[in-house]
């Protein structure tokens, strides 16, 4: 499907979707289920396809966390966190209690989201943490597809700040906060 993406006007009003509404035309085929796009405070925003290197990043990321994390625990990919009536982002993998149904994951529910990114690594650091911070996701993993280097957020605020933004070389041994057995390196994934 070719979808066609403009630019507004900078200053002028546009209008704004809900959850809600884009679930509405989903169902009556306005919008098509493999359209891929996030809601952002009320805006879509299409993304850009996947490359290489990102599925290969994220499949090692899969398998390993598959194969580590505690059973209470579900991990899901690409799934949608309606984190308010506004706003649905789709984290490459996120991490929350097994007791929830997706659709009544939270923002504080989710132990660890992780964005691959390639072409939306500014994105992804930038408006997209702020509104996973803003909405109390535990941690936050932006991996930079190319270069394996990964940018670790902890500490959420309510103003969309992180306590603690740290950057980990592809090299180096990194482990979620939450689950400090499971230890990745970047570099290692193929």
């Amino acid at each position: 499907m070719n979808i066609v993406a403009t630019r507004a006007a900078e200053g002028l009003p546009r209008r704004s979707f809900t959850v809600a509404e884009i679930r509405r035309m989903v169902e009556a085929g306005i919008i098509a289920e493999d359209e891929n796009f996030e809601l952002i405070e009320g805006e879509l925003v299409p993304m850009s396809p996947k490359g290489n290197q990102h599925e290969v990043v994220k499949a090692a990321l899969l398998t390993i966390f598959a194969r580590n994390i505690p059973d209470e625990l579900r991990l899901a990919v690409e799934t949608s966190l309606y984190l308010d009536e506004r706003t649905f982002v789709e984290p490459d993998l996120c991490l929350y209690p097994k007791r929830l149904l997706p659709e009544d994951v939270k923002g504080s529910d989710v132990i660890l989201a992780i964005e691959v990114a390639a072409s939306s690594i500014a994105y992804d650091r930038g408006l997209k943490a702020r509104i996973y911070a803003r909405h109390g996701v535990g941690e936050l993993w932006v991996v930079d597809a190319a270069s394996r280097e990964t940018w670790v957020h902890r500490e959420p605020a309510p103003d969309g700040q992180w306590g603690s933004i740290e950057r980990i070389a592809a090299g180096a041994p990194l482990a979620p906060a939450a689950l400090p057995d499971i230890f990745v390196r970047m570099a290692d994934l193929d």
